[in-house]
């Protein structure tokens, strides 16, 4: 039996015939619902990209193992760091913030990984344009 991944869910081989058949009415439908988006709804969404951020599954098994507890201060405090890097033209950068290093997508505005700074075993992280002390 084979699967198949479409936006996220799992399906599937066998079903692929009748999900292909609802996204093309889906997708109709969506031409039809265009004018139905409201200012309102598309500026709430503006505003909150400025004002969150995301941890990835990966960040969070991390913080978890490492017993790295964030409070919503901190919350703030790195979302803050993301806007400055962000408003900079930075795209990948390291946080650092207390004892803690945050490898950042400033674009994607998601945490990608974190860590103690004093576990870290190479200390050499690549692929970063920036650092960022909070």
């Amino acid at each position: 039996m084979s699967y198949r991944v479409i936006n996220g869910k799992l399906y599937f081989a066998a079903d692929l015939k009748a999900v292909c058949n609802e996204k093309n009415s889906t997708r109709n439908n969506l031409n039809d619902s265009k004018d139905k988006i409201s200012f309102k709804d598309t500026l709430t969404s503006e505003i909150s990209k400025d004002t969150s951020f995301t941890i990835s599954n990966h960040a969070a098994e991390r913080l978890k193992s490492r017993n790295i507890n964030l409070n919503e201060n901190d919350m703030k405090n790195i979302n803050s760091a993301i806007n400055k890097a962000e408003n900079r033209g930075c795209s990948e950068s390291a946080l650092l913030y207390k004892n803690s290093i945050f490898i950042t997508s400033i674009k994607n505005r998601t945490v990608i990984t974190a860590l103690d700074k004093n576990s870290s075993n190479d200390n050499i992280f690549t692929n970063i344009d920036s650092l960022i002390i909070v």
